[in-house]
């Protein structure tokens, strides 16, 4: 049976994790061309475990696959990706709330914008543990209680405190249009040159940048959730200037436009199986 799970952490780690997205299938032999998955920027930073076949990643559709690791840290990206799924395809999700990577690590997350690095490298010798546990567990419910327990040790480990900024960059996830960046940075309590800085460091690129993947994010998934609305009307409805505005933000998110772009991720794997990204 295919699974698409999207799941809320345990109360102890809501505070460092947003969701938990898990979904695997099987793909028969008869199936020969195994889905591509058409994958947006989002205003995320995510810790990504394998556990079936591993992935390849294409940047911004320029073919040249990158084969990730069994778990992989991701920073924040501003650039579609393709992703090559396996015929035993199965992905456990960790997106982090805003700031929770950073918190968890140290690292300055400018470090791994448009890309991912091997979490082995990152985390101690215990994710090497997680991902052979992982590998030979049978059911994906039993999964979370593993990573759960990974995480946990980690937060007890952690290396940063909250700060009022990640507050508005969680505000900003919800909300990206709707204020100025003198505001935002008077809600911070901090100077517009500490704001900026620390926002960098935080999620691993500008504000401004930040707010505009939020807006293109819920831009998708109102499409999936509204096949038939036109794009304009969208464009409308997130505040854009005109419907050409829009497309230049997808020409330069994804390289190719929002029809074009769109009917790339009806290929995804979970639409294999009748499921759309709309949350």
């Amino acid at each position: 049976m295919p699974i698409y799970d999207y799941r809320t952490p345990s109360p102890a780690l809501r505070e460092y994790v947003k969701r938990y997205q898990i979904l695997g299938c099987e793909f028969p032999v008869s199936i020969v061309e195994l889905p591509v998955k058409a994958y947006w920027p989002r205003a995320e930073n995510c810790l990504t475990f394998l556990p079936r076949d591993p992935e390849k990643i294409e940047n911004s559709f320029d073919g040249k696959l990158i084969e990730s690791t069994r778990s992989r840290v991701q920073g924040q990206y501003s650039i579609s990706r393709n992703i090559h799924v396996g015929r035993d395809f199965m992905v456990f999700n960790v997106v982090f709330q805003p700031g929770g990577l950073f918190r968890l690590t140290g690292i300055p997350l400018h470090e791994l914008t448009n890309s991912f690095a091997d979490a082995e490298a990152i985390f101690s010798t215990e994710i090497k543990l997680v991902n052979e546990r992982l590998s030979y567990t049978k059911y994906y419910t039993e999964m979370i209680d593993i990573i759960e327990s990974f995480l946990l040790s980690m937060v007890i480990k952690s290396k940063k405190q909250a700060l009022p900024i990640d507050k508005i960059s969680r505000f900003l996830q919800a909300n990206p249009n709707s204020a100025s960046m003198d505001w935002l940075a008077n809600q911070a309590c901090l100077s517009q040159r500490q704001f900026y800085r620390q926002f960098i460091e935080r999620e691993g690129i500008s504000p401004k940048l930040y707010a505009r993947i939020a807006r293109f994010e819920n831009v998708m998934k109102v499409k999936n959730l509204n096949p038939s609305k036109g794009w304009p009307n969208i464009a409308y409805d997130f505040g854009y200037y005109d419907y050409q505005h829009m497309v230049k933000d997808f020409i330069e998110f994804t390289s190719i436009t929002p029809t074009a772009f769109y009917n790339a991720s009806a290929k995804g794997p979970e639409v294999a199986f009748g499921m759309r990204e709309t949350y």
